[in-house]
């Protein structure tokens, strides 16, 4: 730059440029000043020439400030590229198209696109995140498809690609799925949880349907299956800005990643199933994590087993499975009933009429009122048509069902706990006709006597009525009304012993 500015203070002074190239060591005096010329430069005070300005012009700098009204039509127009370009179909050269339209001696295509970089550039830096161990996982489905052939038709058969990411360490999980649709997804989350050992506190998705119901910048509404995800994990679900890329571009790199070192080494490799098209993508998958950084000792896995590994949260015994949910309404007879086999499952009585959430599947049904779980089934292949637990049946149901179970060995066994007498008691009433099962009530109201009057006294009204030849359970609540049950027996007063003396007779005299 001190040459350049002697360069054009020589100029100033009205050396021909043969003699400024003899003065000076600089090359291409002619071509340099060419371009200063442009500048307007004053050069009464050379000291006070700004080296910037003249180095952007005479280097040409990628920095250069263009001014001028055409620029500022361009930037103009860039404003609104913006927010048009995001649209479905709109492209940069169908706006260039309309920014010639309204400017004639406007810029032409391929300078305009390179501005248009510049322009992004300067007005939407990247900010550089600094992710902690265990707190994000990055989530999303390639743009790129694999594919395997079927071997019994020859059918190619095309697949997604599933991609995650740990940011901290860089970690990359990689599946081969046949769609996105709802059971495929949660399959991917499986494995990724299965992969790394353990699980991220907040999962970042793209907003593609299976996972966001409605996008949104500051509250998306995800689908059921990301709430039964978070449930089942303890985890939590986020979803990038629309048309934020950069919100998740750790995946996104992630992606291209996958490109260069399992969809480059294994395009020439033919597969006949997804299962086994996963298996290669294992393999590479796992040198591509153990490949050490550029210029590091440290592999993406040594970084994950050293530092991130450990704050992952624990694994539930079982893997998320799928559930399907619904909206029912709780029939009169406290139960609900699911679509798929019309089989019922009881809640509690006092929800009749209620609205409640059901979330089942092949082994469970949970249902749900208000956020709050209030029935649990367990399902099987050899479940009953109607599925009625006892806790949920009102007191007078549940005698009902009691009555339904007795048997003679248990109303004894009942009434042996009492006393003896009792059981005497209960075994000749329900033996009073031929059939027991008719005396069940009578019997069973017996027994629950000692609930009001105690099982002393029941036991003595019991032993009071055990000579009685027709007994009946009116008998007994009369002893028990009038107190006689208090009042000794006349068998059960002592007699005194026969003193000795002569004149009794032994055994001997009667033979």
């Amino acid at each position: 730059m001190k040459q350049l500015k002697q360069v054009q203070q020589l100029r100033a002074d009205g050396v021909s440029i043969k003699e400024i190239d003899v003065l000076v060591t600089a090359k291409d005096s002619k071509k340099y000043l060419l371009r200063m010329d442009g500048m307007q430069i004053a050069v009464d005070d050379p000291n006070d020439i700004s080296e910037k300005g003249p180095a952007a012009v005479v280097y040409k700098d990628d920095k250069t400030v263009i001014k001028g009204q055409r620029f500022e039509a361009l930037i103009t127009h860039f404003v609104q590229a913006c927010k048009e370009l995001h649209k479905t179909g709109v492209t940069k050269q169908l706006l260039w198209m309309e920014y010639l339209q309204n400017n004639p001696d406007g810029y032409q295509y391929s300078q305009c696109c390179y501005l248009f970089t510049r322009y992004l550039k300067d007005t939407d830096p990247a900010f550089h995140w600094e992710y902690t161990p265990g707190e994000f996982t990055q989530m999303d489905f390639a743009s790129k498809r694999l594919s395997y052939v079927d071997k019994e038709t020859g059918e190619v058969i095309s697949c997604e690609v599933f991609v995650g990411i740990l940011p901290f360490s860089g970690l990359i999980f990689c599946q081969a799925v046949a769609s996105q649709n709802t059971r495929d997804l949660a399959h991917c989350i499986n494995e990724l949880v299965k992969y790394s050992e353990g699980v991220s506190r907040t999962y970042l998705c793209d907003n593609f349907r299976t996972a966001v119901k409605r996008s949104d910048l500051h509250e998306p509404v995800f689908t059921e299956l990301c709430y039964q995800l978070s449930e089942h994990y303890q985890t939590t679900f986020s979803a990038t800005r629309p048309y934020s890329p950069r919100d998740k571009g750790m995946v996104e790199g992630a992606v291209n990643i996958v490109y260069m070192h399992i969809y480059a080494r294994i395009r020439n490799e033919i597969c006949h199933s997804v299962e086994s098209l996963n298996r290669i993508i294992r393999i590479h998958l796992d040198v591509l994590n153990r490949k050490p950084y550029k210029n590091s000792k440290e592999s993406r896995m040594d970084i994950f087993l050293r530092q991130e590994k450990a704050v992952l949260k624990e694994l539930p015994s079982t893997p998320y499975s799928v559930k399907k949910g619904r909206q029912v309404t709780v029939q009169q007879n406290y139960a609900i009933q699911l679509p798929d086999n019309k089989h019922y499952y009881t809640v509690p009585y006092t929800y009749v009429g209620c609205k409640v959430w059901v979330h089942y599947d092949s082994r469970t049904v949970e249902i749900y009122y208000q956020h709050e779980c209030i029935a649990f089934h367990v399902r099987n292949s050899q479940e009953p048509h109607f599925n009625r637990l006892a806790e949920h049946m009102p007191p007078n149901h549940q005698h009902m069902i009691e009555m339904r179970g007795w048997t003679v060995e248990d109303l004894l066994k009942r009434a042996e706990q009492v006393g003896e007498y009792t059981k005497q008691t209960a075994d000749r009433i329900l033996h009073s006709s031929v059939y027991p099962e008719q005396n069940f009530k009578a019997c069973n109201t017996m027994i629950l006597l000692q609930n009001k009057y105690g099982k002393d006294r029941l036991e003595s009204a019991c032993r009071r009525t055990s000579n009685i030849p027709r007994l009946t359970l009116k008998m007994i609540r009369k002893i028990l009304e009038c107190g006689l049950g208090k009042q000794p027996l006349l068998f059960d007063e002592p007699t005194s012993p026969l003193p000795n003396h002569g004149n009794i007779r032994g055994s001997d005299y009667y033979k």
